[in-house]
């Protein structure tokens, strides 16, 4: 089967929609985020900023690939639910506002403010600007929150976790400053503004050059308040959900597809082969030859430390092996979108009531039946890789599709 048809890639992208389109939205206000594989609700009234942005950029998205309106509704649904139910005007001691981290039933329950909810905030905005659903001065204004309260200014990257009192936390890590660099790529596309796309080239810069200069080109996750090197950070706890130890492959390759997506801009060489670099070293480290797909992390010795596939790791390294293939024509990188796909499908793509699973063993075996949950899951990363292949295929509307050759 070929994977790299426009045919197919729009058809995958109404499967995903189609699980979460008669379901996600909440009446009471926001977005509905836990469902079991056959879309039963769980924990209704739960919700976490980082997958009520993302819900928005999905239908943000998918409104503007297949022009429809009714998806522009569902965006601004969660538009309003973010701009009145998660941000807070006297949240903070200080009596400054904020973004809750969780709710229970639009209650507050989690008050930290975290850089890694704010990229996503702004991603959020960038993609409503490119919908004409809100204008650039929401941009600025989330821009100026980061200067203001994460914004390390020696070290050219943002701290992670700041109190409700204030207070922020010595832990450093490359994962938000990864996803604020996606955010300002996507800011800089939506209003055209160059202060977005220096902040990402930095970022990018910093994250993906001189950090991952630290540890023999590869970025690892963890760092201490100045930025040096952390590796006894959650040692004992590789499976962690947001900061797990070792080096993980999906971040290698999303930072290799996010180095594509800043070339396509500044066509810098440093961007094309690091980002080759990358993806190559992780596709090769972490390929399981056996069951097929992505392991999740690897120890500095190269050994395994998380076996378990998740579906966030082969959808981002899919979209960077397809970028990659597009910016140099290498067949290698076609080979291993083909083969990503071909395990996607045969294992995590669920054909039965849609969308894909979200975390399988080794040997390929569902973990629970919780298909998608606040924070861990809404087919963000699946959905907007396969529009970000298509964008790379010149196909950015469905008017498109009719201008463009789909196979290779």
């Amino acid at each position: 089967m070929n994977f790299y048809t426009t045919e197919f890639l729009l058809q995958h992208c109404q499967d995903i929609l189609k699980f979460y389109d008669d379901k996600v939205v909440d009446p009471s206000g926001g977005y509905f985020h836990n469902y079991l594989d056959d879309g039963t609700l769980f924990a209704p009234g739960f919700r976490q900023l980082v997958s009520s942005t993302r819900i928005i950029v999905n239908y943000v998205s998918a409104a503007l690939l297949f022009g429809r309106d009714d998806y522009k509704a569902i965006a601004e649904h969660g538009l309003q639910y973010l701009e009145h139910v998660h941000w807070r005007e006297q949240l903070m001691a200080d009596g400054s506002g904020g973004y809750a981290w969780t709710l229970q039933d639009h209650q507050p329950v989690d008050n930290t403010q975290q850089a890694y909810g704010y990229a996503f905030v702004m991603l959020a905005y960038a993609a409503a600007v490119k919908a004409g659903l809100r204008d650039k001065a929401q941009l600025h204004r989330v821009y100026q929150l980061l200067e203001q309260r994460f914004w390390q200014a020696d070290f050219g990257l943002y701290a992670d976790e700041l109190s409700q009192q204030g207070v922020l936390s010595s832990y450093r890590g490359q994962n938000a400053n990864m996803h604020l660099c996606e955010a300002m790529l996507a800011a800089f596309e939506a209003c055209g503004d160059t202060l977005f796309l220096d902040r990402a080239s930095t970022l990018a810069e910093n994250i993906a050059v001189r950090q991952a200069d630290l540890t023999d080109g590869l970025v690892w996750e963890h760092y201490t308040a100045d930025f040096q090197i952390d590796t006894e950070y959650n040692k004992d706890d590789p499976k962690n959900l947001y900061r797990p130890w070792g080096f993980q492959p999906g971040h290698q390759t999303e930072w290799a597809k996010l180095l594509l997506i800043l070339h396509r801009h500044k066509n810098e060489a440093w961007m094309l082969n690091r980002a080759r670099a990358l993806f190559d070293r992780a596709y090769e480290q972490a390929w399981d030859h056996q069951h097929g797909g992505l392991v999740y992390g690897f120890a500095p010795d190269g050994r395994w430390c998380d076996d378990d596939k998740y579906f966030w790791v082969q959808a981002e390294s899919m979209a960077a092996a397809a970028l990659l293939y597009q910016a140099t024509g290498s067949i290698s990188y076609m080979a291993a979108y083909q083969a990503l796909w071909q395990y996607s499908w045969e294992h995590m793509v669920d054909h039965q009531y849609g969308a894909w699973f979200r975390l399988l063993t080794r040997s390929n075996q569902k973990v629970s039946n919780e298909k998608s949950a606040a924070g861990a899951k809404c087919d963000y990363h699946t959905l907007c890789a396969v529009i970000e292949v298509l964008r790379g295929m010149g196909v950015t509307t469905l008017g498109d599709t009719a201008n463009h050759g789909s196979a290779v």
